[in-house]
């Protein structure tokens, strides 16, 4: 079914990423792959031919404009351009704002807002000249409400999914449509780091993919999973009076015995710490609550 489909698929050396570009490949689909991590994205790579697709390996950075155009220059040359554009790249990691670190938000929206930015700016102009063609933002349900210790991430996520409906709404009528994808917990090699009783719901990662390529497919405004959760963020929490949610978030805070660990959090070797900006990773965004 997806034999002709061209997609690129940004952060896909590790979670929501890889798992996507082989169930892509799983139907023919030719597969751009973006990352840092030379190593893993070969890794990719080859499970991508392995399960019947073409792949494209693309080593970068989401966050350096010029690795954006250059991938994108390579894609054009390959296919002619693209049908899909899944831009799923992000960083995340706990900061609590009484210890607030000004690298560590600059760090975060590089990768999380800058590299949706940057590949919005690439595959735009062409989809719109094609009047076709699908542009899939992983945000998260983080993005509904400001989360405690996750300012950076829950901030990066909300710009992200006000970033896509503005877009949205200028490119109706293109034939471009913009799908915000808001996944709650799916497992990975990132989650394995984190308390499983902090991660209610937690999701497979091939469960989670599965029903964001049915959105993609369908042209779905918005795509959140699993439906108990972001159900009760979006019409429980985000609805919430302010002082009553602060009330509320602040005291189930106090009473952790561990702070808050993103499952999108970058492993430190190989992608740069919160003191690092300008050198973000790519996390495969397995985006959190």
């Amino acid at each position: 079914m997806d034999g002709s489909l061209r997609v690129v698929i940004t952060g896909a050396t590790s979670g929501l990423g890889r798992e996507m570009a082989r169930q892509l490949a799983l139907s023919g689909a030719r597969v751009a792959i973006t990352g840092r991590r030379a190593a893993k994205l070969d890794e990719v790579a080859k499970l991508v031919e392995q399960s019947g697709g073409v792949a494209l390996p693309l080593v970068g950075s989401v966050a350096d404009a010029a690795d954006v155009k250059a991938h994108y220059a390579v894609i054009r040359a390959a296919w002619g351009g693209l049908d899909w554009a899944v831009l799923n790249a992000g960083v995340g990691d706990s900061n609590n704002a009484r210890t607030f670190s000004a690298e560590h938000y600059h760090w975060t929206f590089a990768t999380n807002v800058g590299g949706v930015v940057n590949w919005l700016a690439a595959v735009i102009p062409d989809m719109v000249a094609a009047g076709r063609g699908t542009i899939a933002g992983v945000a998260s349900i983080a993005g509904w409400r400001g989360l405690p210790q996750s300012g950076a991430y829950s901030a990066s996520k909300a710009a992200v999914i006000t970033l896509l409906e503005s877009a949205r709404v200028d490119l109706r009528g293109t034939g471009v449509k913009v799908v915000t994808i808001c996944p709650g917990f799916v497992r990975s090699e990132m989650t394995a780091r984190n308390d499983a009783k902090d991660m209610i719901f937690l999701l497979d990662t091939d469960d989670g993919v599965r029903r964001m390529i049915r959105g993609i497919r369908a042209g779905r405004r918005i795509v959140h999973f699993p439906w108990p959760l972001s159900l009760f963020m979006k019409y429980v929490v985000h609805n919430m009076p302010g002082a009553l949610y602060d009330a509320v978030v602040s005291r189930l805070v106090s009473r952790r015995k561990r702070p808050y660990v993103d499952e999108s959090r970058p492993p430190p070797a190989d992608h740069g710490a919160p003191g690092r900006p300008g050198a973000p990773g790519e996390g495969g965004a397995s985006a959190s609550a």
